[in-house]
């Protein structure tokens, strides 16, 4: 130990074998650091993903090919499920909104106000308005901040609904139009959410469809566990009755890109571990310089009575101390890094002005960051692993080091 971590620090005659061992200490700490913030942006988005986007859509939906109209009992017999957490009514219908000659494709949501926010995180994100405005017969809506940009309207604006209906007259087609009041914008932070979804109360878009006051298209499911989604509101919908219902949940929606993250995540991991292994196989190239600058110091040792193992054990050390301190260093400023990475790139994007995630493209808006203790553990010991490989070679060519042969020219 004490000769080993000795020559890890420079020799007076020769100061280059020590900048080597800086480099190759410097070059593992950037691997891990880059691996770790990565990784930590991953997860991120895997989070955002599932609490944002997934608390705002569906986990499940329990429909049927006509209007159900005793809704409640209905939802009663649901939430003997133990895994259902939460049943709200709902009523869709695609359109468009208008507005000065804008327009605008919309999902218009009909709620109940009181039980949706047990099924939906809405609440967190609204900046103007509440759901509590959406009174039924005012004809209230909610829209998110990207729409309401686009539209050029704010709270307590008219906007105009247009049906994909029409309607016949004596005088001709007319297609279908209600006039909405804005009494509220929300901001998700997803553009899928913020710009292409509305909200308004059930009973008035159930009179769009020109259904009956108490009839709804479907209930909506909250589970505690959104992964069990696909099979418990298959089972529920079979127990309910044959073909009299059917459930849809959300990977059918945004399983897609769910899966597209997490397959992104283990493939950049991958990668990423392909650069900490070149940073830790520079160790390699370190101990080999280290082993024929010291060939004088093993032939003396051996001399003294070292056996090839303790001579082995020497360059070990070293090897394995490069590798420790830059995966020490490495693991945190990675961990700083992830932490404020957040908050570094929004103050990047306000001093330049430009957006580097535009929610016309990507499905949030800012860039996410969670940093995982198993993945700095994961990352950590798979660095401290590859440099410990990385001294054997050396290490066993330093222990077969013949005195003799190295102190021939001495």
């Amino acid at each position: 130990m004490f000769i080993g971590t000795r020559y890890t620090r420079a020799k007076r005659r020769n100061h280059f074998v020590s900048f080597i061992s800086l480099t190759s200490m410097i070059g593992l700490a950037l691997g891990v650091v880059v691996m770790i913030v990565v990784l930590s942006v991953m997860n991120g988005f895997d989070h955002e993903m599932r609490t944002r986007v997934l608390g705002m859509v569906p986990h499940a939906t329990l429909e049927s090919g006509q209007p159900i109209s005793d809704w409640p009992a209905l939802a009663e017999k649901v939430q003997q499920n133990r895994q259902v957490v939460a049943v709200a009514p709902f009523t869709q219908m695609q359109g468009l909104l208008t507005h000065s000659g804008t327009v605008q494709k919309v999902l218009l949501n009909g709620v109940d106000p009181t039980r949706e926010r047990n099924v939906s995180i809405i609440d967190n994100f609204v900046r103007q308005g509440s759901l509590q405005d959406l009174k039924p017969g005012e004809f209230g809506i909610m829209i998110g901040d990207k729409a309401a940009t686009k539209l050029g309207v704010a709270v307590g604006d008219k906007l105009t609904f247009v049906a994909p209906e029409v309607t016949v007259t004596p005088a001709g087609m007319f297609p279908r139009m209600k006039r909405f009041t804005v009494t509220g914008i929300f901001h998700v932070g997803a553009g899928e959410i913020d710009g292409y979804l509305g909200v308004t109360n059930i009973e008035d878009l159930g009179r769009l469809h020109r259904w009956k006051p108490d009839q709804v298209q479907g209930l909506r499911l909250k589970f505690d566990d959104l992964f069990q989604a696909p099979r418990v509101s298959w089972q529920i919908a079979q127990t309910l009755g044959d073909h009299e219902y059917y459930a849809r949940d959300w990977t059918r929606s945004h399983g897609n890109l769910y899966q597209a993250i997490r397959m992104e995540k283990a493939m950049i991991g991958l990668l990423l571990l392909l650069i900490v292994a070149v940073a830790a196989f520079n160790i390699i190239s370190t101990l080999v310089m280290v082993v024929n600058d010291k060939r004088g110091d093993i032939a003396i040792l051996r001399t003294l009575g070292s056996t090839p193992g303790q001579i082995m054990a020497i360059f070990m050390v070293q090897g394995t101390v490069i590798g420790v301190v830059g995966t020490l260093i490495g693991a945190l400023v990675g961990m700083f890094a992830a932490l404020n990475v957040s908050a570094a790139i929004a103050a990047l994007e306000r001093l330049i002005g430009h957006k580097f995630l535009n929610a016309d493209v990507y499905f949030i808006d800012y860039l996410p960051s969670q940093l995982m203790a198993e993945d700095v553990l994961m990352v950590c010991g798979a660095a401290l692993v590859l440099s410990f490989l990385a001294t054997l070679y050396p290490a066993w060519r330093a222990a077969r080091t013949q005195p003799a042969e190295a102190l021939r020219y001495e």
